[in-house]
Protein backbone atom coordinates (compact mmCIF):
# COMPACT_ATOMS: atom_id res chain seq x y z
CA UNK A 1 0.00 0.00 0.00
CA UNK A 2 2.89 2.47 0.66
CA UNK A 3 2.88 2.91 -3.85
CA UNK A 4 -0.86 4.65 -2.63
CA UNK A 5 -0.59 5.85 0.72
CA UNK A 6 2.20 8.52 0.83
CA UNK A 7 2.97 12.15 0.03
CA UNK A 8 2.43 12.22 -2.98
CA UNK A 9 -1.28 11.70 -2.28
CA UNK A 10 -1.42 14.35 0.03
CA UNK A 11 0.50 16.46 -2.75
CA UNK A 12 -1.92 15.50 -5.09
CA UNK A 13 -5.25 15.94 -2.62
CA UNK A 14 -4.47 19.75 -2.21
CA UNK A 15 -3.76 20.13 -5.98
CA UNK A 16 -7.07 18.62 -6.71
CA UNK A 17 -9.08 20.11 -3.91
CA UNK A 18 -7.81 23.92 -5.06
CA UNK A 19 -10.40 24.29 -7.98
CA UNK A 20 -13.28 23.41 -5.66
CA UNK A 21 -11.89 25.89 -2.85
CA UNK A 22 -11.63 28.56 -5.17
CA UNK A 23 -15.23 28.20 -6.61
CA UNK A 24 -16.57 27.01 -3.04
CA UNK A 25 -15.12 30.50 -1.87
CA UNK A 26 -17.36 32.17 -4.09
CA UNK A 27 -20.71 30.39 -3.87
CA UNK A 28 -21.00 31.04 -0.24
CA UNK A 29 -20.62 34.71 -1.02
CA UNK A 30 -23.93 34.27 -2.39
CA UNK A 31 -24.64 31.45 -0.25
CA UNK A 32 -24.96 34.19 2.24
CA UNK A 33 -27.04 36.59 0.29
CA UNK A 34 -29.73 33.66 -0.07
CA UNK A 35 -28.70 33.32 -3.80
CA UNK A 36 -28.54 29.60 -4.60
CA UNK A 37 -25.94 29.79 -7.97
CA UNK A 38 -25.25 26.15 -9.65
CA UNK A 39 -24.24 28.09 -12.37
CA UNK A 40 -20.56 27.93 -11.05
CA UNK A 41 -19.73 24.39 -13.06
CA UNK A 42 -20.15 26.67 -16.16
CA UNK A 43 -18.55 29.76 -15.13
CA UNK A 44 -15.47 27.53 -14.10
CA UNK A 45 -15.32 26.29 -17.54
CA UNK A 46 -15.38 29.43 -19.56
CA UNK A 47 -12.77 30.63 -17.03
CA UNK A 48 -10.87 28.08 -17.82
CA UNK A 49 -10.76 28.36 -21.56
CA UNK A 50 -10.30 31.60 -21.62
CA UNK A 51 -7.23 31.39 -19.28
CA UNK A 52 -5.47 29.68 -22.05
CA UNK A 53 -6.86 31.81 -24.80
CA UNK A 54 -5.18 34.85 -22.65
CA UNK A 55 -2.08 32.90 -21.99
CA UNK A 56 -1.40 31.38 -25.87
CA UNK A 57 -2.13 34.64 -27.23
CA UNK A 58 -0.67 37.42 -24.73
CA UNK A 59 2.31 35.22 -23.67
CA UNK A 60 1.57 35.79 -19.64
CA UNK A 61 0.14 33.67 -17.37
CA UNK A 62 -1.19 36.43 -15.63
CA UNK A 63 -2.63 37.65 -18.87
CA UNK A 64 -4.27 34.67 -18.96
CA UNK A 65 -5.78 35.10 -15.72
CA UNK A 66 -6.88 38.58 -16.13
CA UNK A 67 -8.96 37.75 -18.77
CA UNK A 68 -10.71 34.75 -16.65
CA UNK A 69 -11.19 37.62 -13.67
CA UNK A 70 -12.77 40.05 -16.29
CA UNK A 71 -14.84 37.24 -17.54
CA UNK A 72 -15.98 36.72 -14.05
CA UNK A 73 -17.34 40.06 -13.08
CA UNK A 74 -19.49 39.85 -16.36
CA UNK A 75 -21.12 36.38 -15.99
CA UNK A 76 -21.36 37.97 -12.15
CA UNK A 77 -23.11 40.91 -13.25
CA UNK A 78 -25.36 38.84 -15.88
CA UNK A 79 -26.57 36.30 -13.58
CA UNK A 80 -27.44 39.32 -10.71
CA UNK A 81 -29.31 40.84 -13.50
CA UNK A 82 -31.16 37.57 -14.63
CA UNK A 83 -31.72 36.46 -11.18
CA UNK A 84 -32.70 39.72 -8.96
CA UNK A 85 -33.69 42.46 -11.40
CA UNK A 86 -35.65 40.49 -13.55
CA UNK A 87 -37.05 37.89 -10.97
CA UNK A 88 -35.88 34.69 -12.99
CA UNK A 89 -35.70 31.18 -11.56
CA UNK A 90 -32.11 30.75 -10.05
CA UNK A 91 -31.72 27.44 -10.63
CA UNK A 92 -33.20 27.68 -14.41
CA UNK A 93 -30.72 30.52 -14.96
CA UNK A 94 -27.80 28.47 -13.47
CA UNK A 95 -28.78 25.21 -15.59
CA UNK A 96 -28.99 27.61 -18.80
CA UNK A 97 -25.34 29.16 -17.90
CA UNK A 98 -23.91 25.69 -17.49
CA UNK A 99 -25.44 24.50 -20.75
CA UNK A 100 -24.41 27.52 -22.35
CA UNK A 101 -20.90 27.35 -21.39
CA UNK A 102 -20.24 23.71 -22.87
CA UNK A 103 -22.02 24.51 -25.94
CA UNK A 104 -19.98 28.16 -26.12
CA UNK A 105 -16.23 26.49 -25.05
CA UNK A 106 -16.64 23.69 -27.94
CA UNK A 107 -17.92 26.12 -30.36
CA UNK A 108 -15.03 28.66 -29.89
CA UNK A 109 -12.62 26.24 -29.05
CA UNK A 110 -12.86 24.55 -32.93
CA UNK A 111 -13.50 28.15 -34.50
CA UNK A 112 -10.28 29.15 -32.58
CA UNK A 113 -8.19 26.44 -32.58
CA UNK A 114 -9.31 23.93 -34.88
CA UNK A 115 -9.20 21.49 -32.74
CA UNK A 116 -12.39 18.84 -30.79
CA UNK A 117 -11.69 17.58 -27.51
CA UNK A 118 -8.94 19.16 -26.39
CA UNK A 119 -6.29 21.99 -27.52
CA UNK A 120 -2.76 21.71 -25.64
CA UNK A 121 0.43 23.69 -27.16
CA UNK A 122 4.07 24.87 -25.54
CA UNK A 123 2.86 28.58 -26.01
CA UNK A 124 0.37 28.29 -23.16
CA UNK A 125 2.13 29.63 -19.92
CA UNK A 126 1.22 28.00 -17.26
CA UNK A 127 1.12 29.32 -13.44
CA UNK A 128 4.05 29.81 -11.49
CA UNK A 129 5.33 27.34 -9.32
CA UNK A 130 6.55 28.93 -6.14
CA UNK A 131 9.76 27.41 -4.24
CA UNK A 132 9.31 28.52 -0.31
CA UNK A 133 13.40 28.18 0.82
CA UNK A 134 13.45 27.38 4.23
CA UNK A 135 9.86 25.18 4.02
CA UNK A 136 10.85 23.27 1.34
CA UNK A 137 14.03 21.16 3.24
CA UNK A 138 11.40 19.98 6.12
CA UNK A 139 10.50 16.50 5.52
CA UNK A 140 7.16 15.90 4.82
CA UNK A 141 5.60 19.28 5.54
CA UNK A 142 8.52 20.56 2.72
CA UNK A 143 6.89 18.28 0.03
CA UNK A 144 3.49 19.90 0.88
CA UNK A 145 3.99 23.25 1.25
CA UNK A 146 6.56 24.57 -0.96
CA UNK A 147 6.64 23.51 -4.94
CA UNK A 148 3.05 24.21 -5.67
CA UNK A 149 1.16 26.60 -8.43
CA UNK A 150 0.22 30.06 -7.27
CA UNK A 151 -3.30 29.50 -7.19
CA UNK A 152 -3.03 26.91 -4.31
CA UNK A 153 -1.56 29.49 -1.97
CA UNK A 154 -4.18 31.87 -2.98
CA UNK A 155 -6.96 28.89 -2.18
CA UNK A 156 -5.27 28.86 1.25
CA UNK A 157 -5.32 32.04 1.96
CA UNK A 158 -8.82 32.89 0.58
CA UNK A 159 -9.93 30.88 3.65
CA UNK A 160 -9.23 33.04 6.41
CA UNK A 161 -9.44 36.17 4.34
CA UNK A 162 -13.48 34.85 3.18
CA UNK A 163 -14.03 34.37 6.75
CA UNK A 164 -12.83 37.15 8.06
CA UNK A 165 -14.36 39.50 5.18
CA UNK A 166 -17.79 37.36 5.89
CA UNK A 167 -17.87 37.52 10.32
CA UNK A 168 -15.52 40.44 11.30
CA UNK A 169 -16.17 43.10 8.79
CA UNK A 170 -19.34 45.63 8.82
CA UNK A 171 -19.44 44.86 4.94
CA UNK A 172 -19.67 41.44 5.16
CA UNK A 173 -22.16 42.08 7.95
CA UNK A 174 -24.63 43.72 5.45
CA UNK A 175 -23.83 40.72 3.30
CA UNK A 176 -25.50 38.24 5.69
CA UNK A 177 -27.99 40.93 6.73
CA UNK A 178 -28.75 41.31 2.96
CA UNK A 179 -30.05 37.27 2.51
CA UNK A 180 -31.21 36.88 6.45
CA UNK A 181 -33.30 40.61 6.91
CA UNK A 182 -32.99 42.52 4.02
CA UNK A 183 -36.00 44.87 5.23
CA UNK A 184 -33.76 45.30 8.54
CA UNK A 185 -30.55 46.36 5.98
CA UNK A 186 -33.07 48.91 3.68
CA UNK A 187 -34.12 49.91 7.29
CA UNK A 188 -30.28 51.32 7.96
CA UNK A 189 -30.49 52.70 5.11
CA UNK A 190 -28.05 50.39 2.81
CA UNK A 191 -28.93 48.98 -0.47
CA UNK A 192 -29.84 44.67 0.05
CA UNK A 193 -29.40 44.33 -4.03
CA UNK A 194 -26.15 46.10 -4.10
CA UNK A 195 -24.72 43.46 -1.87
CA UNK A 196 -26.82 40.70 -3.83
CA UNK A 197 -24.52 42.29 -6.63
CA UNK A 198 -21.27 42.21 -4.76
CA UNK A 199 -21.85 38.82 -3.98
CA UNK A 200 -23.09 37.60 -7.55
CA UNK A 201 -19.67 39.17 -8.83
CA UNK A 202 -17.10 37.84 -6.17
CA UNK A 203 -18.58 34.31 -6.97
CA UNK A 204 -18.04 34.78 -10.84
CA UNK A 205 -14.73 36.23 -10.31
CA UNK A 206 -13.55 33.62 -7.82
CA UNK A 207 -15.21 30.46 -10.13
CA UNK A 208 -13.40 31.63 -13.20
CA UNK A 209 -10.45 31.95 -11.10
CA UNK A 210 -10.99 27.99 -10.43
CA UNK A 211 -11.08 27.47 -13.80
CA UNK A 212 -8.05 29.25 -14.74
CA UNK A 213 -6.11 26.82 -12.40
CA UNK A 214 -7.27 23.87 -14.00
CA UNK A 215 -6.17 24.84 -17.41
CA UNK A 216 -2.69 26.54 -16.59
CA UNK A 217 -2.06 25.39 -12.96
CA UNK A 218 -3.55 21.59 -12.78
CA UNK A 219 -3.38 21.33 -16.50
CA UNK A 220 -1.65 23.06 -18.92
CA UNK A 221 -3.92 22.74 -21.97
CA UNK A 222 -8.23 22.80 -22.34
CA UNK A 223 -10.28 20.19 -22.59
CA UNK A 224 -14.31 19.99 -23.28
CA UNK A 225 -16.26 20.07 -20.05
CA UNK A 226 -12.59 20.02 -18.20
CA UNK A 227 -14.85 21.50 -15.07
CA UNK A 228 -16.11 17.91 -14.89
CA UNK A 229 -19.14 19.11 -12.21
CA UNK A 230 -17.00 20.45 -9.76
CA UNK A 231 -18.74 23.33 -9.88
CA UNK A 232 -21.65 21.09 -8.04
CA UNK A 233 -18.88 19.87 -5.81
CA UNK A 234 -18.20 23.21 -4.88
CA UNK A 235 -21.61 23.94 -4.07
CA UNK A 236 -22.16 20.70 -2.17
CA UNK A 237 -19.13 21.68 0.07
CA UNK A 238 -20.94 24.68 0.55
CA UNK A 239 -23.86 23.63 2.00
CA UNK A 240 -22.20 20.52 3.76
CA UNK A 241 -19.62 23.56 5.88
CA UNK A 242 -22.89 25.30 6.35
CA UNK A 243 -21.68 28.49 4.20
CA UNK A 244 -18.22 29.02 7.13
CA UNK A 245 -14.97 29.19 5.33
CA UNK A 246 -12.85 26.84 7.18
CA UNK A 247 -15.51 23.60 7.40
CA UNK A 248 -16.01 24.32 3.40
CA UNK A 249 -12.62 23.52 3.05
CA UNK A 250 -12.59 20.58 5.11
CA UNK A 251 -15.46 19.51 2.57
CA UNK A 252 -12.99 20.36 -0.79
CA UNK A 253 -10.06 18.61 0.49
CA UNK A 254 -12.39 15.23 1.62
CA UNK A 255 -13.57 15.95 -2.43
CA UNK A 256 -9.61 16.12 -3.22
CA UNK A 257 -8.64 13.15 -1.44
CA UNK A 258 -10.98 11.05 -2.53
CA UNK A 259 -10.51 12.20 -5.96
CA UNK A 260 -6.08 12.04 -5.21
CA UNK A 261 -6.99 8.35 -4.20
CA UNK A 262 -9.32 7.47 -6.88
CA UNK A 263 -6.41 8.35 -9.59
CA UNK A 264 -3.67 6.00 -7.55
CA UNK A 265 -6.25 3.13 -7.30
CA UNK A 266 -7.03 2.88 -11.01
CA UNK A 267 -4.22 0.30 -10.91
CA UNK A 268 -6.44 -2.34 -8.44
CA UNK A 269 -10.10 -0.47 -9.46
CA UNK A 270 -11.52 0.03 -12.72
CA UNK A 271 -11.55 3.42 -13.44
CA UNK A 272 -14.89 3.92 -14.01
CA UNK A 273 -15.72 3.20 -10.36
CA UNK A 274 -12.42 5.61 -9.08
CA UNK A 275 -13.63 8.33 -11.33
CA UNK A 276 -17.31 7.77 -9.63
CA UNK A 277 -15.80 8.01 -6.04
CA UNK A 278 -15.63 11.80 -5.28
CA UNK A 279 -19.05 11.82 -6.63
CA UNK A 280 -20.70 9.31 -4.59
CA UNK A 281 -18.92 11.40 -1.44
CA UNK A 282 -20.68 14.41 -2.73
CA UNK A 283 -24.24 12.86 -2.90
CA UNK A 284 -23.82 11.43 0.97
CA UNK A 285 -22.34 14.75 2.03
CA UNK A 286 -25.88 15.58 0.90
CA UNK A 287 -27.94 12.91 2.26
CA UNK A 288 -26.03 13.75 5.72
CA UNK A 289 -27.12 17.77 5.71
CA UNK A 290 -30.64 16.58 5.11
CA UNK A 291 -30.51 14.06 7.78
CA UNK A 292 -29.29 16.57 10.16
CA UNK A 293 -31.55 19.18 8.94
CA UNK A 294 -34.18 16.94 9.70
CA UNK A 295 -32.77 15.83 13.40
CA UNK A 296 -33.14 19.39 14.15
CA UNK A 297 -36.34 19.79 12.84
CA UNK A 298 -37.38 17.19 15.33
CA UNK A 299 -35.88 18.57 18.61
CA UNK A 300 -37.61 21.54 17.79
CA UNK A 301 -41.05 20.33 17.43
CA UNK A 302 -40.38 18.14 20.76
Amino acid sequence: MGDIFNILLLQNTLRTATPVVLAAMGCLMTQHVNITNIGIDGMMLIGAFFAVLGSYYLGSWAAGVGVALRLGVLLGLVYYVFVIKFGSDEFIIGVALNIFAGGLTVFLLRTIFKVAGSFSDPAIVPLPTIHIPLIEKIPVIGPLLSGNTLLVYVSWLLVPLCWAFIYKTPMGFHLRAAGEYPDALTACGKSPERMKCLASVLCGMLSTLAGAHLSLGYLTMFSENMSAARGYVAFACVIFGGGNPPRVFLAALLFGFIDALGLRMQKYVPSDITAMAPYVVTVVMMVAVVLMERRKKGKKAA
